[in-house]
């Protein structure tokens, strides 16, 4: 105990030579391990903060679960009945809402300034989706902002578009779809081509052939041989992804639903369906040689004029954005959105919120074991992968950084120790002549660096715990002399968030403390090998 106060005693000394609380060098060595924990611990809660902010404001709008209806082959296709799968998933344990998702390109234009943007139809009558959007209103820069969009042609804006034209609340915004050009371009294109009966009559002989020749009736049940399935099913669902005349396309998708409908014998290698099966699908087949081409195409350019013309709608809201995640320009009501996307009353899939988003995995294996194989179900896990991994290499990298700043630190705190060490090298003499262990004279400089490695540490903690504590104030002296790193209009955020991880914090500090204290080891060691007649030689 005695050498142990001894060995403190005198590291204590050496640290105030002056009776001061600490000498310039110990002074100069803890503010440079204060000043990087401070980095560290400041800057990665404020970049926490940022990273919960903005996920929850992503959470609060995107679906955590979105369930596509893919009958074909895992192709989407719109759906009309969506709302009786929505009603059977809320049922399920851990859903809090399910209900209509519809996303889409699209170009604003207000007061004659034009871009392309992106929208999200929200289903005005659901209270959770409108909280969301609620959630998200600069209300701040627009008071007058509100998420009621009811049942009328009312829409919530992006901050960034607002800022980009100078729109306010109560302006009006004109929305056209790129998908109405496409589909201008396709009805025309579709218009020029010959029926599918004369531009596909190679391949559509080839299915009846094939058709004709191994399907087969059996009793109550019909069938043909697996291996003619590509023969049969793949020319079909060729043509209808090549763009045909819609009621040509209807014709053969069902064709495809009823081919669909197939089983398979594993025993007999061959795919079987009901007795009408063939039947019926002949009846397509021979359907598809009478249609009307004059009569199909004045039905398509019918709907041109609906298609070209923009929707005009009220501005009622405006969000914060921010340049840290990509988020819809626009969001609209349910039916608007239905209207610009062509899906008449259907919707691009059925959304669904949880009440723990990060508990995603369980509920969908519940979801899909509910539904019919038919629907695919795609997590908010999997959508935000890559900004999930941007974000958490962003993290790495600012550690790294950081990091660096307690790594030179402990370096610049080994430069000093052994500078200690040479300027003690007498003292060092004269306690070896007089009895003093190699391990008494170790835990002298040693100790040195593990009260310099502990006051830094504490003092870094303070500090950046501080910055956290008053990051308000901060800004907004920062604001006053027109210095401003952190625009809001970049973040959406008049002020930074942050969250403080207790864990995060304590090892950023014992981590600087054992570094610090490590490094003075290395100078602690060098000292106790020192000779002694030398060391009072001062040679």
């Amino acid at each position: 105990m005695a050498r142990r106060s001894f060995s403190m005693m005198l590291a204590w000394r050496y640290l105030n030579p002056r009776r001061a609380m600490l000498s310039a060098v110990a002074l100069i060595s803890t503010t440079g391990v204060a000043f990087g924990v401070f980095a560290l611990v400041s800057v990665m809660s404020i970049y926490s903060g940022l990273e919960r902010e903005v996920k929850s404001r992503i959470l609060g709008f995107i679906p955590h679960v979105r369930l596509d209806y893919a009958p074909m082959v895992g192709m989407r296709l719109p759906v009309s009945d969506w709302r009786g799968t929505a009603e059977a998933v809320e049922k399920l344990p851990g859903v809090v809402d399910a209900g209509a998702f519809v996303q889409d390109s699209l170009l604003i234009d207000i007061a004659g300034y034009r871009t392309a943007g992106t929208f999200r139809g929200v289903d005005s009558e659901d209270p959770a989706e409108v909280e969301g959007i609620s959630k998200m209103l600069d209300m701040e820069g627009h008071p007058a902002s509100s998420s009621d969009m009811g049942l009328d042609d009312r829409v919530v804006i992006s901050s960034k578009i607002a800022k980009a034209f100078g729109a306010r609340v109560g302006d009006t915004v004109r929305l056209l779809t790129l998908r109405n050009f496409e589909e201008v371009e396709r009805v025309f294109k579709v218009t020029e081509d010959p029926p599918v009966r004369e531009k596909y009559a190679e391949q559509l002989a080839t299915v009846k052939e094939v058709s004709q020749e191994h399907w087969v009736v059996n009793g109550d049940k019909s069938e043909y041989p697996l291996e003619f399935d590509e023969k049969i099913y793949g020319p079909l669902f060729q043509i209808y992804n090549e763009g045909v005349r819609e009621a040509e396309q209807q014709i053969i998708e069902g064709a495809l639903l009823l081919l669909d409908s197939r089983s398979e014998d594993a025993e007999r290698n061959v795919l079987v369906m009901g007795r009408e099966a063939k039947e019926e699908f002949f009846a397509m087949l021979a359907e598809l040689e009478t249609t009307d081409v004059e009569k199909m195409d004045a039905e398509i350019l019918k709907g041109i004029r609906e298609v070209v013309l923009p929707k005009e709608a009220e501005i009622i809201g405006i969000y914060s954005a921010s340049q840290m995640a990509m988020t819809p320009d626009v969001f609209m009501p349910l039916h608007l959105a239905q209207d610009l996307a062509g899906l008449g009353n259907g919707v691009q899939g059925v959304s669904v919120r949880l009440d723990d988003p990060y508990q995603v995995g369980p509920v969908v294996d519940e979801i899909q074991a509910a539904l019919p194989p038919e629907w695919k179900a795609t997590t908010w896990v999997s959508e935000l992968s890559d900004f999930s991994a941007l974000i958490e290499q962003q993290r790495v990298m600012m550690y790294i950084v950081l990091s660096l700043i307690v790594v030179v630190s402990a370096f610049s705190m080994t430069a000093v120790m052994f500078t200690v060490t040479l300027q003690k090298r007498r003292e060092v003499g004269v306690m070896k002549a007089l009895g003093a262990a190699p391990g008494q004279i170790v835990r002298v400089f040693a100790y040195q660096g593990v009260i310099l490695g502990a006051l830094g540490a504490v003092m870094g903690v303070i500090g950046g715990l501080l910055l956290v504590r008053f990051r308000e104030g901060i800004q907004t002296g920062m604001r006053s002399v027109g210095f401003d790193p952190f625009p809001a209009d970049f973040n959406g955020f008049a002020v930074l968030p942050a969250h403080v991880n207790p864990g995060e914090v304590i090892a950023i500090g014992v981590s600087a403390f054992v570094l610090c204290s490590l490094a003075a080891l290395l100078p602690a060691f060098f000292a106790a090998r020192s000779d002694a007649a030398k060391s009072l030689r001062n040679l």
